[in-house]
This record gives C-alpha cells, structure tokens and sequence, in this order.
C-alpha cells in the first residue's frame, strides 16, 4: 500500500473499516475455498490479504484504546 493509502485508511471510522474487514475476510475465505479445488495463479494473494486483514484489526484496536484514554 502506498503512504496516502495507509493515512486514507487510518481516517476512516471504525465502522466503515470493519465493514472494509468483513468484506477482506469473506474474499479471503472464498479465495482459500477455491485454492483448495483448484490452484490459485497468483496464491501470493491470500498472503496479502492476510496482511491487510491484520493492518485493518490493528487500526480498529487503536482507535478503540484512543477513545478510552
């Protein structure tokens, strides 16, 4: 992701990422359902989105303890 990307995102509500995660995580599960039939040309995906997956949990986890503090 690029640098203006990241900061779009880091913007954005805790509501509009987790629908953003909701829709990451389905993807990712239809994409592991679909390696597992037939091999993926590009299974380097499920790694990215893996990733991004984790990027989105973290910037929901820090907007949760900033609303706290």
């Amino acid at each position: 992701m690029k640098r203006r990307e990241i900061n779009a995102k880091r913007d954005q509500s805790v509501g509009e990422l987790k629908a953003e995660l909701r829709t990451t995580r389905e993807k990712q599960f239809k994409l592991k359902f679909k390696h597992g039939v037939t091999p993926l040309e590009n299974p380097t995906e499920l790694r990215s989105l893996r990733r991004h997956i984790a990027r989105l949990e973290t910037w929901i986890r820090e907007k949760a303890t900033r609303g706290q503090a």
